[in-house]
């Protein structure tokens, strides 16, 4: 199997359109589910090693455009993971308290404790995307962020904290399948928002904002993947072996216990 996963490289600009979305990498569907539960096994196994060690943590940050697949994704990614060792958030607008300070305020204060893998449904980028396509704030004042988020990141890094970034790339004729997908649902109703379609409308404004988040953001210690999502077995695929991969480069390794287990007697 190819990795459909592209990663973005400092210097090396990716074009979203150069990118297909329905890119599987060559694996069929039934290989890849079986794929899928074996990767997830292997990332159980070492996320139970992270949380013994308690020296460091992931953090796993997922974007994309409106029913890019986040939530199911994460589901489909922690659901054989041990709860106790996770930390997931999900970023909706920002409140008041968070207005009040800096952008980056509300997700330092989310970042993963140390053994942890933190999974983050939207993130800081929401302040260079969303921001920058809805003119919340002057160009100036966007454009900055991405030196800012750089070094937030490189701090992270520096002081335990692996960071994964993906981008979840779909096609607007996947959008439209899905968006009427839950119209046609009603138990998917909820999930509904009239204002998807007036989001819609600004696809490219979107499309432009991703490629320069990723552009501008993807660093030698926290660079960017795009992932191909609209096949959604692939997606879980592809997501799972960037985790392993990871998680085997981090290489998390059992303390040593603080007593010689030799000579413990249980009566």
């Amino acid at each position: 199997m190819k990795s459909p996963v592209v990663t973005a490289s400092p210097g090396h600009k990716i074009k979203l359109s150069k990118i297909d979305p329905g890119d599987t990498g060559g694996i069929t569907k039934e290989k890849a589910l079986q794929r899928f539960c074996d990767l997830r096994e292997k990332i159980y196994e070492l996320q139970e090693i992270l949380y013994a060690e308690r020296r460091r943590s992931l953090l796993l940050v997922f974007q994309a455009m409106d029913t890019g697949g986040k939530d199911g994704a994460i589901k489909n990614l922690c659901a054989g993971l041990n709860p106790a060792g996770l930390e997931i958030t999900s970023f909706k607008a920002p409140s008041s308290e968070d207005l009040d300070h800096d952008f980056l305020w509300r997700v330092h204060k989310a970042t993963p404790r140390k053994g942890m893998i933190g999974v983050w449904n939207r993130s800081h980028y929401e302040d260079v995307l969303i921001v920058r396509v809805h003119k919340l704030v002057p160009k100036k004042v966007w454009k900055a962020r991405y030196d800012q988020i750089n070094r937030f990141e490189e701090i992270l890094t520096e002081n335990g904290t692996t960071i994964v970034k993906f981008m979840l790339h779909i096609s607007k004729d996947e959008q439209k399948k899905r968006l009427q997908a839950r119209l046609d649902r009603p138990d998917k109703w909820w999930k509904f928002n009239p204002n998807d379609i007036k989001e819609r409308t600004r696809w490219g404004a979107y499309q432009k904002a991703y490629e320069d988040a990723v552009n501008n953001c993807s660093t030698k210690c926290a660079p960017w993947r795009v992932v191909p999502a609209n096949h959604k077995w692939a997606r879980n695929v592809a997501l799972a072996e960037v985790v392993l991969h990871t998680l085997k480069e981090m290489d998390p390794r059992y303390p040593k216990p603080s007593f010689d287990p030799k000579t413990i007697k249980i009566e």
